[in-house]
């Protein structure tokens, strides 16, 4: 009886959480529940609770999350990290210059120099300027 409601108090911490917390548990004190029809050592059922858990949270969590999230969209700023640019404003080691990609102008900066009318390849954004490379 003791493992039904510790079933119950993780699957309701699970449905509140939702962040795959207390689900491999639910199983292995599933699994503790199963065996307490068979042996009355606490100890045991104990165990199969705790190492299965583990086991469980270890073996599958890394494949879960991965399932989970496989739909990772990008927002419209990490979008144009990859696409390239044209130079509108000349770009000097340590100075800011200003590049044309995806219909706007963005503030960019560089380790070499790049002139007006090249084509970049934007690398990062660090807060509203773009890390960008000679094509």
């Amino acid at each position: 009886m003791s493992w039904l409601i510790i079933i119950l108090i993780l699957t309701f911490i699970e449905l509140s959480t939702v962040n795959l917390v207390s689900v491999w548990f639910i199983a292995s004190a599933i699994l503790s529940l199963i065996v307490s029809f068979f042996s009355d050592s606490f100890l045991l059922q104990f165990a199969i609770f705790v190492l299965g858990g583990l086991v469980l949270l270890l073996i599958t969590k890394p494949y879960l999350v991965k399932k989970l999230n496989k739909n990772d969209t990008k927002t419209n700023i990490d979008r144009i990290i990859g696409m390239q640019g044209k130079v509108t404003e000349a770009i000097h080691p340590n100075e800011i210059g200003e590049v044309y990609v995806d219909g706007k102008r963005w503030s960019a900066y560089s380790e070499e120099e790049i002139g007006v009318n090249e084509m970049v390849t934007i690398l990062a954004i660090n807060g509203v300027k773009l890390h960008v490379r000679k094509e």
